[in-house]
């Protein structure tokens, strides 16, 4: 697929030239019907009544008190969770940035794992840590003969709060860490020679140097916490409503449509400038990178050692202690010591409901879309980051950075949004298409096609277009040039992508919630159900479902970790 003529060979007939070119177009189009058109129905919905231009719905959205303090309640969550993210990360990224200890790489790699794991899932651990009946609260209730929990985070703040930092911690952490590991340290070592210590060399000197990575570290955590969903529903509840949860609400409780499709203009474009600002930001910490090596070194004093253990315990509990919660609930949440009673609940109907649906059915369900989720975003990714690949080279620079844009959008979309404009999408509607099994997957596929391109295109760059071209000269087919040199060059990325798309659509939680049929649940959407309803029983079996997902996950996370290219594919 390079751009170069082979002067051996005649030219390419008008046919396999239309078709090339055709199959180039599909994600495009893929994109104009399923995230386009969607948002513009959207549009549709909030500023069109009986085909006339009508503004009313959005001008009750801006002069009702009510939803102006939803905006402002979303806004101060997520600078809190940011701001508390960061003070939390940023000691942590100077132990990784400017030390060498045992477990150091692995212990970088397993950061990771919470950003991979599904809200519901989250959600259901921190329940198991912290809850009314979770293991600090059984603990203690038990050692001091307490009769009510001691701990009372459910339905709090304090809570989403906590869960933010959990899931967002590894992002400022890499971003940070990564940058300051390759700026010179002279600049420190020259400020201790003229007496900045302690708390002056954090302000004058470090903070200035790391400002590019904190800023966009700040904003991409704000983006994240902005647009949290399952975390504030399930932890907060309908009490503490951000923009997401109240156009969940509005959409599926009070079936106010245009109140909804408001809601979403207001967050699309909050969102249109933060991920604005992060793509400045960005190719400005990839400018100031100083390619420094070797700057970390062993801790000197007991001091340092100190310093360094206590980040990583902080690090590990943070990470791990909420998920270990999780699995030992799973295993003994009726008090009756180790049990597979709830795992072996979940093909059974305890409640003798006709309108049940097995919790191991929607195992099955999240297997089959996620399974045909991979399979369409492997072939759209693929051809996508061919065509980038392509019209990023020489003159064509520009147009590969717009198309570089173009296929990242859906990440800069909530999936709130995207699964609210497919159920309001008129098209859909009409054709009977919202009610097809295959709607869900493709709203899968263009939240993870951004991941299969972010994982092939390197690789694709890598390639040296005389590598292809002397094998044309050769007399190889264009077919024969793929499958000989640029598949097994880009092997390893495709797996990484695939496992991507896989891990992503397993877990996908807002959109689904929107678009799942009532018979048809997925794994996330059949925990939310027993999170939401009352009894042990239930309780249970959604620890002992979230366990199995979390294990899904966490299995896609180590093939992930074994195959990246070191460099590629990080925040």
């Amino acid at each position: 697929m390079d751009s170069g003529v082979d002067r051996n060979r005649p030219a390419l007939t008008a046919g396999r030239k239309a078709l090339r070119y055709g199959l180039l177009l599909v994600p495009l189009v893929f994109l104009a019907l399923f995230y386009f058109y969607p948002l513009l129905s959207i549009l549709g919905v909030s500023f069109t009544v009986d085909g006339g231009l009508d503004f009313s719905s959005f001008i009750d959205v801006a002069s009702s008190a009510y939803y102006r303090e939803t905006l402002w309640f979303t806004l101060w969550q997520a600078a809190l969770s940011t701001l508390l993210t960061l003070a939390l990360a940023l000691p942590g990224a100077y132990v990784f940035a400017r030390f060498r200890f045992p477990g150091k790489s692995t212990l970088m790699s397993l950061s990771t794992l919470p950003f991979v794991l599904p809200t519901v899932v989250v959600a259901a651990a921190f329940g198991a840590l912290v809850g009314p009946r979770g293991l600090l609260n059984g603990a203690l209730m038990s050692g001091f003969g307490l009769s009510s929990p001691p701990i009372e985070l459910e339905r709090t703040l304090t809570l989403i709060l906590i869960a933010h930092v959990f899931y967002n911690y590894a992002v400022a952490l890499r971003m940070i860490a990564g940058y300051w590991a390759n700026q010179n340290p002279r600049m420190e070592e020259a400020a201790r020679v003229l007496g900045a210590h302690g708390w002056r060399l954090w302000w004058d000197v470090r903070l200035p140097i790391l400002r590019p990575a904190i800023t966009a570290a700040a904003v991409l955590v704000f983006i994240f916490t902005f647009t949290s969903f399952g975390v504030v529903l399930i932890l907060g509840g309908l009490r503490y409503a951000t923009l997401e949860v109240e156009i969940f609400r509005q959409t599926i409780n009070v079936f106010d449509l245009p109140t909804a499709a408001a809601l979403s203009i207001v967050q699309i474009g909050v969102m249109l400038v933060m991920m604005l600002t992060y793509t400045r930001l960005q190719r400005r910490i990839i400018g100031d990178y100083q390619r420094e090596t070797q700057v970390a070194r062993m801790p000197r004093s007991r001091r340092e050692w100190a310093f360094v253990l206590a980040n990583v315990l902080v690090m590990v509990g943070l990470l791990f202690a909420p998920l270990l919660a999780l699995i030992v609930r799973a295993f003994t949440a009726g008090g009756e010591g180790f049990t597979l009673r709830y795992f072996q609940q979940l093909g059974e109907n305890t409640r003798n409901s006709i309108l049940f649906v097995p919790p191991l059915e929607a195992v099955g369900n999240s297997l089959t879309f996620a399974l045909t989720t991979t399979f369409l975003a492997v072939g759209l990714g693929l051809i996508a980051a061919y065509l980038l690949a392509r019209s990023g080279r020489g003159s064509n620079a520009r147009m590969g950075n717009i198309l570089d844009a173009l296929f990242m959008l859906p990440l800069a979309t909530s999936a709130v949004t995207l699964g609210f404009g497919f159920i309001i999408a008129p098209l859909f509607a009409v054709s009977g298409f919202r009610a097809s099994p295959i709607l869900l997957p493709l709203a899968h596929t263009l939240v993870a096609m951004p991941f299969v391109v972010r994982s092939v295109l390197p690789a694709l760059r890598s390639i040296a277009p005389s590598i292809q071209e002397a094998a044309r000269v050769l007399g190889a087919t264009p077919l024969t040039v793929w499958r000989l040199i640029d598949l097994p060059l880009i092997s390893r990325g495709l797996v990484v992508g695939a496992t991507f798309a896989f891990t992503v659509s397993m877990g996908e939680f807002g959109a689904s919630l929107f678009i799942a049929r009532p018979d048809t649940p997925t794994m996330p959407v059949a925990i939310y159900r027993l999170l939401s309803q009352p009894g042990g029983s239930n309780y249970g079996q959604a620890l002992a479902m979230s366990v199995l997902l979390m294990a899904v996950c966490g299995i896609s996370f180590v093939l992930i970790e074994r195959l990246r290219v070191p460099g590629m594919g990080e925040f």
